[in-house]
């Protein structure tokens, strides 16, 4: 009888664990797979716990948080949990960096949680007070200066040397947002050496700040093996110095061609085998502008995939590309890639594409292709050739035709017209005026058919 009343408490036990683990079972899926992941995250990373609190008020997703802390667990134990929360705090209240750069600097470098670190940036930037820098390029200037180990006291440095130049404010703002690897890691000296080979040539101090505005890259470029050798290959194509100058000032980015670029892009306009008129309007504004615009748009179009083989063709057998706009060539292209589905290797086939006008031919022809693929209008997948090359008209008779819905779409040949290009009814304005015959008139009429009839 003692021993089975002593058998009484475990029983109950046994009954409240069954009964908790029924209740578990009856579950849902999703519930029974919510509280294993929670189950499962706490004991992988109990130890991270206030950290993770400190990243989740700074705006880390909870899924974010178990990637950062289990790819840099042994970084971030290392750290206080005081000391993180306060970099934190300086990165985004003192500095203003916004959440959606924080985060990414973070994956990237999350070194930048250093307290002491932080704390120069921090002095630096305040005492400077540059209110046009973005708080994107203070996350870049602080993130790469980390990564190459670079001390603030270099930046320092540069940044005095810019405004015993004379560099008005806008123009260093915008190379710490553009070329921040370029003001950490170059001396001092340079800086002034690149401004002194841009006097030697002629530029007035006055326009030295425009070319840094324009073209910032400048201080990133080796004087010695880049800048004058440049200059060298300018004078042996046969231009001046004032020429040199001249277009420099006007178009600083001249100076970001590699040596021979600009050679090869002379080689390739005098081979061009164009109208004249095109040729003319290429070379307006000189030889030197020419290459350069050759240079930009091969460029281009290698930022989309192409070798610089395959873009020099498409600029050969399309030359009036050359002529447009680069703002017109880049939407034709992201169109073409994104809306169409095109590879960027098609243009080599058919580089007329970027020939075409946007808004009146590419638009309205892909309109009505799109909605009779909608519809299995099409039997054969329709190529890039068809699209451009087919006249309006046939292209009209083809695949607008047939189809009445896609008159509107099209826009072209929709609406018939009067041949005569006559509004409807403009003929009673040029009907004949009546003038009333007087008697002696119908006299005379009377007696002439009497004499028919006599």
């Amino acid at each position: 009888m003692v021993a089975a009343v002593q058998m009484l408490p475990m029983a109950a036990g046994i009954l409240s664990i069954s009964s908790r683990l029924v209740r578990t079972l009856k579950l849902n899926p999703r519930q029974r797979f919510s509280a294993v992941s929670r189950f499962s995250s706490q004991s992988l990373s109990g130890e991270q716990f206030p950290l993770s609190n400190v990243l989740r008020r700074y705006g880390f997703p909870p899924r974010g948080i178990t990637d950062f802390l289990s790819k840099y667990r042994k970084f971030m134990l290392g750290l206080c949990v005081h000391e993180v929360e306060q970099s934190l705090r300086i990165l985004s209240s003192s500095l203003k960096i916004p959440q959606e750069s924080l985060i990414p600097m973070l994956f990237e470098c999350p070194a930048v949680l250093e307290l002491d670190f932080i704390k120069k940036w921090q002095g630096i930037f305040c005492d400077l007070a540059l209110p046009d820098v973005s708080p994107v390029g203070i996350a870049n200037m602080i993130m790469i200066s980390k990564r190459l180990e670079v001390k603030p006291d270099g930046f320092l440095r540069n940044f005095q040397a810019l405004k015993c130049l004379g560099v008005g404010e806008a123009t260093v703002c915008r190379i710490l947002e553009e070329c921040p690897r370029a003001i950490l890691t170059v001396k001092d000296r340079e800086i002034y050496g690149k401004v002194g080979f841009l006097e030697g040539i002629g530029v007035q101090r006055n326009r030295i700040d425009w070319i840094l505005y324009s073209f910032p890259g400048i201080l990133g470029l080796d004087l010695e093996g880049r800048l004058k050798r440049l200059l060298i290959e300018f004078k042996q194509l046969g231009l001046g110095e004032d020429l040199i100058r001249k277009e420099i000032t006007r178009e600083p980015r001249i100076l970001s061609m590699e040596l021979g670029e600009l050679s090869r892009c002379m080689n390739f306009l005098w081979s061009l085998r164009c109208r004249e008129a095109i040729r003319w309007k290429i070379f307006d504004k000189g030889a030197l502008q020419a290459g350069f615009q050759v240079k930009i748009r091969v460029d281009c179009l290698c930022r989309y995939g192409l070798i610089h083989r395959d873009a020099f063709t498409v600029l050969w057998k399309e030359p009036r590309v050359i002529l447009y706009e680069m703002e017109e060539i880049e939407r034709k292209i992201e169109f073409l890639i994104n809306r169409m589905k095109y590879d960027i290797e098609s243009l080599v086939d058919v580089p007329e594409y970027l020939g075409v006008n946007f808004e009146k031919q590419i638009v309205p022809r892909y309109s009505v292709i799109e909605y009779l693929r909608s519809i299995d209008g099409l039997g054969d997948p329709i190529h890039l050739r068809e699209l451009v090359k087919f006249s309006r008209l046939r292209f009209y008779n083809f695949y607008v035709k047939p189809y009445p819905e896609c008159e509107k779409l099209y826009g072209r040949f929709s609406v018939r017209k009067d041949k005569s290009g006559h509004p409807v009814g403009l003929w009673k304005l040029f009907k004949p005026q009546k003038f009333p015959m007087s008697e002696e008139e119908l006299r005379d009429m009377r007696s002439f058919m009497e004499s028919l009839g006599g």
